[in-house]
């Protein structure tokens, strides 16, 4: 039995894990948003990043985190990767995927996913288009059209910040490929459609 265990740990270990876009990574957008947050002791930049259904939850750990993290700097380490694992933890499933952790920072991020952000970025797409299949460029165009516009809101209305994240996430996984894998069953799409209308 135990050696059961142990093949099945091992097994899992060595499967290849599909890319996915960053969001649950030390330094991707949503974790970055959570430190912004923590930062100013407004959760509202961390509101954007989960559905509706998780806002009393993420703001129960955040009050609480807010509390702990004055008892020290080890207080506050516990704290912040409390807030931030719920945080990711509720994007993801708002997203349909399930949560295995925050990934380290400089983990692997797909060439697509960092041409997607870095357009967003700089405010053209060029680079991007160029390593997308002709027939991808221009849903992926349109996309990043909606994502760029999306950006600019009051940052204190969480509804415009959560569909400018709908946004990003569909312009994102457009430019990654349907068959990427950045979600599992569709639920990712349908989360981005509730939220941008």
């Amino acid at each position: 039995m135990l050696l059961t265990r142990l093949l099945t740990t091992v097994a899992a270990a060595l499967r290849p894990v599909p890319v996915r876009a960053h969001c649950d990574t030390a330094d991707g957008p949503a974790v970055t948003a959570g430190r912004r947050a923590l930062e100013t002791g407004d959760v509202t930049p961390a509101l954007a990043w989960i559905p509706a259904g998780g806002e009393a939850e993420l703001r129960d750990v955040f009050d609480r985190a807010l509390r702990v993290r004055v008892l020290g700097p080890d207080a506050a380490v516990v704290a912040d990767r409390l807030f931030l694992e719920t945080l990711v933890r509720l994007h993801r499933q708002g997203e349909g995927v399930g949560f295995t952790g925050i990934q380290p920072a400089g983990a692997h991020v797909d060439p697509v996913v960092a041409a997607a952000d870095a357009a967003l970025e700089s405010g053209s797409d060029d680079d991007l288009l160029a390593l997308l299949p002709p027939e991808r460029r221009a849903p992926v165009h349109a996309l990043f059209g909606a994502a760029r516009a999306a950006r600019d809101h009051d940052a204190a209305d969480v509804d415009a910040g959560r569909r400018a994240v709908a946004a990003y996430v569909a312009f994102v996984q457009h430019a990654e490929g349907e068959d990427h894998g950045h979600h599992d069953d569709g639920s990712a799409r349908e989360h981005a459609h509730a939220h941008a209308h």
